[in-house]
């Protein structure tokens, strides 16, 4: 099971582990040779095409077997799943990481060192095992779990441990295809709710406003909006976090320690953008009447501070490198 590439087909990108020509010494008085040119866009995608086929070659089984786990997955996931505000961000994350792996590709297979058979066994067996189980039982959300772990155990057993640390961020970051349960978003942000929709009603009181909560609802004149309505932008957390996290790994070279540096830095930016979205909405249904805050005005309300949410992490991205720099924390 050796997926490592010869270094005659290794190409000498930055970075990437294989034999790279250098350029000769000078002798007396004779100039050096001009570095190799770089190759092309198009012998690099070409290049990746061949290792892949490579792998596939050396490997078929593990990867047809992959495709009969995840493809009828992954079909069951975007028609039940990534239709939902929870997983709106799954077709992208899936065009996107598919495009991370084939990036990481050569660099990946110049560092395979395959793991003994019984070793791929104990780490593949148990996720078949939990896919069987979760077909059976038909949750979804276990079965897409299942099937991602199984992707890494092949990646493991085809490569061994080294290229899961070259892969690191496009495995972790297609844990967003797996939709979270409904059940369990309502459960983690149901104190953030709460909070939220508290300090709305605590602002608006101050300033004068016939505003009031109780239970889960905020009451504001004759009308009344239930807090898991006015608070669903929460559920755009997850979709921040996916967008976040690919522009840091995209814009910092994949520094691991940065990007969750600034994903610790969505969750208030989130916190906050649904706070004045609350706030609008409360405004608009006291001005304007419940028809209108609850129609159109709402979902543009959502779709406007998700905006600046995003912009929001490009701007502290900014800040951040800017400090870093300064500071010789982060290289120029």
């Amino acid at each position: 099971m050796d997926l490592s590439v010869s270094p005659d087909t290794a190409s000498p990108e930055p970075g990437w582990t294989g034999a790279v020509p250098s350029a000769p010494i000078p002798g007396n008085g004779q100039p050096a040779a001009p570095p190799p040119p770089r190759p092309t866009r198009r012998e690099e995608w070409r290049d990746t095409a061949l290792t892949l086929w490579t792998a596939f070659r050396r490997h078929p089984i593990y990867w047809l077997g992959l495709a009969l786990l995840a493809g009828p997955t992954l079909l069951d996931l975007a028609a039940r799943g990534w239709g939902t505000d929870q997983a709106a961000h799954a077709p992208i994350v899936f065009a996107t990481a598919i495009w991370i792996f084939a990036l990481s590709a050569k660099q990946a297979a110049a560092v395979a060192s395959p793991p003994a058979a019984w070793k791929a066994a104990l780490f593949l067996v148990p996720c078949l095992m939990l896919y069987a189980a979760a077909r059976i039982t038909g949750l979804l959300e276990v079965r897409g779990l299942a099937a991602y772990l199984s992707f890494i155990a092949i990646l493991y057993a085809v490569g061994g441990r080294r290229p899961l640390a070259v892969l690191w961020f496009p495995i972790l970051y297609s844990l967003f295809l797996i939709p979270i349960p409904q059940t369990v978003v309502d459960i983690g942000t149901q104190p953030v709710k709460l909070v939220i929709s508290q300090s709305v009603v605590g602002l608006l009181a101050r300033l004068g406003y016939p505003v009031a909560t109780s239970g889960v609802s905020i009451y504001i004149g004759q009308f009344e909006l239930l807090i898991a309505a006015a608070c669903a932008g929460l559920n755009s957390l997850i979709s921040l976090t996916a967008i976040g996290s690919f522009y840091v790994y995209l814009r910092h070279n994949a520094s691991w320690r940065y990007t969750l540096l600034l994903i610790a830095m969505i969750f208030p930016i989130a916190v906050f953008a649904n706070f004045l979205r609350v706030l609008i909405l409360v405004l608009l249904t006291y001005y304007a009447g419940e028809a209108v805050a609850q129609g159109f005005l709402h979902e543009a309300a959502g779709l406007f501070m998700f905006v600046v949410s995003v912009l929001t992490i490009f701007l502290i991205d900014k800040i951040f490198t800017a400090i870093g720099h300064r500071t010789g924390l982060m290289k120029p």
